[in-house]
């Protein structure tokens, strides 16, 4: 089992087996913070408040295999083994920690203390108004990222968790991620084709997927050296970049009426992704005046 579903099953451990769905997303999110550079889940800020997508998956799995349980608006843990005894000793003197300082909170009171102490993490919440004053209110309105000028960003997910991903869009303020990939599918958790869209959607950003500007995963075999990859992207700006000129034209559309998007494909390093080439090619289009920014 994945250390961090024991984390998980620790958790509901801890506090009596069962925790309320959102309860269990705020507390996860205040242990990630007492567990530091140990934490094994990443959040970003969702309908309402800090949410991890993975946590949610795992949760799912969990289900799936019968060691817990959903029962209306709860996480049931179903069977009888000893997971905080399979934690790090760290992590149990952390879910200790945890328990003292905030176990006879109720859901509400987490989730005011959360957005209150983490404002960050509650700017696309929905219920905002129902659980903090104006003055925090207006502290969640000053996190919300205002830069408008127009850009065209692309950002490989490569190393990267859906969650680290999601901020790293959120914080640039990227208005609508373009999925340049031939095939949008991944073996990597949240980045195949609907899990990417339902995760964007849900934090605010439009997800369009351009198929015909991606390259076929035949063509990215034995790619040993940066020559390799040269030689493949210049084949790309050759035949495929010539004939896509009504993609390009769709995409550069796209910055002039939501100013700040973002190409997205897997490799890390730019020199070795297409979308290098396609941000080359769109920024060669008549009229385009815009910045290009590799995250």
């Amino acid at each position: 089992m994945y250390y961090r579903r024991k984390i998980l099953l620790a958790l509901l451990q801890t506090f009596d087996h069962r925790l309320e769905k959102l309860r269990l997303q705020k507390l996860l999110f205040l242990l990630a913070r007492l567990q530091k550079e140990n934490t094994v889940y990443d959040f970003v800020p969702y309908k309402f408040g800090c949410f991890s997508f993975q946590a949610m998956a795992d949760l799912g799995t969990l289900k799936k295999y019968g060691i817990i349980e959903e029962q209306d608006n709860q996480w049931i843990k179903a069977d009888f083994s000893d997971y905080l005894g399979q934690i790090k000793q760290s992590d149990r003197l952390a879910m200790k920690t945890l328990h003292s300082l905030y176990g006879s909170m109720s859901t509400s009171d987490l989730i005011r203390y959360t957005y209150e102490k983490f404002p960050y993490y509650a700017i696309n919440s929905t219920i905002t108004e129902k659980y903090v004053s104006k003055e925090v209110a207006e502290t969640i309105f000053e996190q919300i990222p205002m830069d408008n000028d127009p850009i065209l960003f692309t950002i490989g997910y490569e190393g990267k968790s859906l969650e680290t991903y999601l901020n790293t869009l959120l914080k640039h303020n990227v208005k609508v991620l373009c999925d340049v990939r031939k095939n949008a599918q991944s073996m990597k958790y949240g980045f195949s084709k609907k899990q990417l869209q339902n995760a964007c959607e849900g934090t605010g950003i439009k997800y369009i997927h351009f198929p015909e500007v991606g390259i076929v995963s035949e063509s990215r075999t034995n790619l040993n050296t940066q020559a390799d990859y040269d030689r493949l992207f210049e084949e790309y700006k050759n035949e495929n970049l010539k004939d896509t000129l009504p993609t390009q034209n769709e995409i550069f559309d796209l910055i002039k009426s939501h100013k700040r998007i973002a190409l997205t494909c897997f490799e890390a390093n730019i020199n070795q992704c297409h979308r290098k080439s396609l941000a080359e090619s769109i920024a060669h289009l008549p009229g385009f005046d815009y910045e290009i920014k590799h995250l």
